[in-house]
């Protein structure tokens, strides 16, 4: 019953609200229609009293705005941001190429400008591919036997020492770099002069074997090669002095193992035997006495 009679006084009620507020917005339109100086006023009066007391309703729209505003810039930002980021890939990979082909000039440049031994003169060759495997250091030169190449000779790469040729065929030959487990090079150890051999153990620092003394050596010395033996000339650079994480010595190698793409091989020759004594030699103390006494009796 209570449900009933709510109903019946819902409907009047409505009907009533609707009415008033067809009749306020039927007497505003005709105020704001109304041509006469009196009802000017009361409309300048009215919008000076109320219209500024709604800034607060105003709020959400711009709020809503400036959301808008600010989700087309940040639309805007996104795909220049995305832009920049596919330019800067592309900055990369130019930035690479330059690098590289800088590295690769740099290395030309040094093989011709490079001061060795007049004597000895080089034939440059290009790289053609590594031995790919872990138990042998080696590379390919285009460069054999119809170019004078001859085994044993020794290769840069125009920064320092890279190898040994090792097997010549009529149009390629064979290196085998000083990081091999085979390469045993005499070198030299300055500005202390020490002595020692660069053996290859197949990783990228060699090791420093009998040394003469150790304690004469400091991590970042310079390394070339000794000449002894006839291997290699002498003052080839070799590489700098480091200590390994197993507290050995090892030579960091001057030659670009990452990038060996030109080869240089010197043409060394057997050095000269001085046979005579000439006359910067002084003969052997006996025969000075010899010819002292011989003088005498003359």
């Amino acid at each position: 019953m209570a449900k009933d009679r709510d109903e019946d006084y819902a409907g009047p009620l409505r009907r009533i609200a609707i009415a008033i507020l067809a009749l306020v917005l039927a007497v505003s339109f005709l105020a704001w229609r109304i041509d006469s100086p009196r009802v000017e006023r009361f409309r300048s009066a009215f919008i000076d009293r109320f219209v500024p007391t709604f800034d607060w309703a105003m709020v959400p729209v711009t709020k809503f705005l400036g959301m808008v505003e600010g989700f087309q810039s940040y639309v805007r930002i996104y795909e220049q941001n995305q832009e920049l980021r596919r330019e800067l890939q592309q900055m990369k990979a130019w930035k690479e190429a330059a690098v590289q082909l800088e590295q690769q000039n740099a290395k030309l440049l040094a093989q011709n400008q490079v001061r060795l031994d007049p004597k000895l003169t080089s034939v440059s060759g290009v790289v053609l591919a590594d031995s790919g495997s872990p138990f042998r250091q080696s590379v390919l030169l285009n460069v054999g036997s119809r170019d004078g190449i001859v085994d044993g000779w020794a290769t840069m790469d125009g920064l320092g020492l890279v190898g040994r040729i090792s097997g010549v065929g009529h149009t390629t030959s064979r290196v085998v770099l000083l990081t091999d487990s085979s390469s045993r090079v005499p070198v030299t150890i300055q500005p202390s002069g020490q002595k020692a051999i660069l053996s290859g153990d197949n990783t990228a620092f060699p090791l420093i074997d009998f040394l003469e003394n150790a304690d004469a050596v400091r991590p970042g010395d310079r390394v070339v090669s000794s000449g002894d033996g006839g291997v290699f000339p002498a003052g080839l650079l070799v590489g700098q002095v480091l200590q390994g994480q197993d507290r050995r010595l090892r030579v960091r190698l001057s030659a670009d193992y990452e990038r060996l793409d030109f080869l240089r091989v010197l043409r060394s020759h057997p050095a000269e035997q001085l046979k005579d004594a000439g006359p910067l030699i002084p003969p052997p103390p006996q025969e000075l006495e010899e010819e002292a006494k011989g003088g005498k009796d003359g």
